[in-house]
């Protein structure tokens, strides 16, 4: 497997080697200054090499392989026949697929190119429809990808470019079968790529079956958790959750929230409970519809709906600026996926709030999280006294008292480094 160093000396994408049409695209959406997933990816994905990412959510990951893909696409333009497709990109949430084709519509503007979302959820006749007349980018989940491909209104035997974005998540959510089956079909001769957030031996496994001499890009992980995200935790019982979080949304400078739970269920007495208050609030999961998750997202990007009260599955891929507080509901089951969510904010070089409520059965789980940041969270608030006496080494953070903001976690510096197109994740 190469390593690739980049040789780029000049900070912008035009020492990466790319169209003038693109670049003009780029400048249009100022975009100016390439991430260093960027920098690294494109070069080596332009000279048609496949690559393995390894970056984290929001490092501009979609631009390091839009871009490379629609340059080969220029170069060489045709038409793809009936139902078939010259590029594949896998996703592993319906919400991170529609946010790829957004992007790709984006960078290709003016350059006709046709793109095709298929996920489930949504009209599966409008996507076979869409697919008669062909498509350069197919963009969708694994499912609805095979399933499409099952009744022969999706052939991939014509892909020259595949995407395996988010694969660690793809693994998680259980769709190792429906990939296998998806490459087996894939013709001989492509270029592959792969991203990831971190490179388990289940990850590495089918990297190594999938790409061809790759070349591997990582990107090391700057800092635990996005800069500029002050944190805290609250100790409190499961059954004083809820008045907590009317409490904390009480206070009008809590404008825009994303609550997090970690089940379907929880997300949505969550959100009855927090709508019998007159907090305008919507939930989104796995169990919603995809216009119920489109018009969800609406809502809570335009500011009909206050609060979006999310599972783990739906929230990778949101995408939403202005997001002032994160709420960790329920903790997650993974130390990772706090990572994700509370990312979800401080958006675009903003400032933002994570706060985390942690009952009784969550405390290891906390304690698994503070190991992988490296760091304590600072407590806001009393502590109850079952927290107390289970051996855990004193915080010298904890704080009693606060507002509804909670304390400033300034141990976080400024962000350091390049800022690019960190659209997509």
């Amino acid at each position: 497997m190469l390593e690739h160093s980049s040789l780029v000396t000049s900070l912008n994408f035009a020492g990466l080697g790319l169209p003038d049409t693109l670049l003009h695209a780029l400048t249009a959406h100022k975009f100016t200054v390439p991430t260093p997933i960027q920098v690294d990816a494109i070069p080596p994905l332009l000279a048609g090499k496949d690559l393995l990412g390894i970056a984290q959510t929001g490092s501009g990951k979609t631009a390091a392989f839009v871009l490379p893909i629609l340059t080969h696409l220029l170069a060489e333009p045709r038409r793809p026949g009936p139902f078939q497709t010259r590029v594949l990109i896998l996703a592993p949430t319906r919400e991170l697929a529609l946010q790829i084709d957004e992007a790709t519509r984006g960078l290709a503007a003016g350059a006709r190119m046709r793109t095709v979302v298929i996920i489930g959820g949504a009209s599966r006749y409008k996507q076979c429809e869409a697919m008669r007349r062909g498509a350069d980018f197919v963009i969708g989940t694994p499912g609805r990808i095979r399933d499409l491909m099952n009744t022969r209104e999706l052939s991939i035997g014509t892909v020259e470019r595949f995407v395996l974005d988010e694969a660690d998540r793809m693994l998680d959510l259980g769709f190792i079968r429906d990939i296998r089956h998806i490459v087996a079909a894939l013709p001989a001769r492509r270029q592959s790529c792969l991203f990831s957030a971190t490179m388990p031996a289940d990850v590495a496994q089918l990297a190594n079956g999938l790409l061809r001499d790759p070349v591997r890009v990582e990107i090391a992980r700057e800092e635990a958790t996005a800069p500029k995200i002050a944190q805290s935790v609250r100790f409190v019982p499961t059954s004083g959750k809820q008045a907590l979080l009317a409490e904390l949304l009480s206070h009008p400078g809590f404008s825009r929230v994303l609550v997090f739970t970690r089940t379907k269920h929880g997300a949505n007495k969550v959100a009855e409970r927090l709508e019998a208050t007159g907090v305008q609030v919507d939930a989104i999961h796995g169990n919603k519809s995809q216009p119920q998750r489109e018009r969800a997202l609406r809502d809570f990007r335009n500011g009909r709906a206050r609060v979006l009260v999310a599972t783990d599955i739906a929230a990778r891929g949101i995408d939403v600026t202005g997001v002032s507080h994160v709420i960790n509901f329920d903790l997650p089951a993974e130390p990772e996926s706090y990572v994700h969510r509370i990312g979800r904010t401080a958006r675009a070089g903003a400032e933002g709030i994570a706060i985390a409520f942690c009952d009784a059965t969550e405390r290891a789980t906390l304690r698994a999280i503070e190991r992988l940041l490296g760091d304590k969270i600072p407590v806001v608030g009393d502590i109850p006294a079952e927290f107390q006496g289970r051996g855990d080494s004193p915080n010298p953070a904890w704080k009693r008292g606060g507002g509804g903001g909670g304390d400033r976690n300034r141990r976080n510096p400024p962000p350091r480094g390049r800022q690019g197109m960190r659209s997509a994740a």
